[in-house]
């Protein structure tokens, strides 16, 4: 009975086993992401987000069982919590972000592509007055430079988590976002659109999350 047992148990994980399959992904963020597939991370921006103008395009593979969750942490570089860059210079100014993501399977069949049927949260907005950028001396917090720090939900890039409240995700045009250096370099399918929160200004850090089947 035992070994029946085990001949069983191991007829089932090697079904669950050959149910993974092999999935190739190219991600572009201004200015930096990390992704995670089931509450697992699989790829990190491989260029630092405090890098001047790190933008780059990111492909990879990764393996996953269908339906699987994508979860997409992005950010666009800040300072601080003022959300400004090159604060004191001449070029003192607010950021902006921006997103394209593909999924093709291993038969090269399209799986996912990043567009309004994602599921995002802005975790951090600043300033909350764009005026925030002409400050002599900004300071977050202070003035014109408040800011909204949401803290990120616990298992927010897993199944089991009710994103039903989140918003959905914002397409943004390519001469909004102004995508460049890397972005050339990836053939997007038509369907991919680049995303963010509402806002490509204020919204400095996004969570967005996609079922793919």
């Amino acid at each position: 009975m035992r070994l029946k047992l085990a001949m069983l148990t191991s007829c089932v994980a090697l079904a669950s086993a050959a149910q993974a399959e092999t999935f190739s992904a190219d991600v572009w963020v201004d200015n930096w992401f990390s992704m995670s597939i089931d509450g697992q991370q699989v790829a990190e921006d491989s260029v630092p987000i405090t890098t001047e103008r790190s933008f780059n395009a990111e492909s990879f593979i990764f393996e996953a069982e269908r339906p699987f969750v994508v979860g997409l942490r992005m950010k666009d570089f800040k300072q601080n919590d003022t959300g400004l860059e090159y604060i004191g210079t001449p070029r003192q100014q607010m950021g902006d972000g921006g997103a394209i993501v593909q999924i093709h399977d291993a038969d090269g069949a399209l799986v996912a592509v990043s567009d309004s049927g994602w599921q995002c949260l802005v975790v951090h907005k600043a300033p909350l007055d764009t005026a925030c950028a002409d400050e002599a001396d900004p300071v977050a917090g202070e003035g014109f430079c408040g800011f909204e720090i949401t803290e990120e939900p616990e298992g927010w890039d897993t199944a089991e988590f009710d994103a039903s409240d989140w918003t959905t995700a914002t397409e943004h045009s390519a001469r909004e976002v102004g995508p460049k250096d890397g972005y050339d370099e990836v053939d997007w399918d038509p369907s991919a659109k680049l995303i963010w929160g509402d806002d490509l200004k204020t919204d400095n850090t996004v969570l967005c999350r996609l079922m793919a089947e």
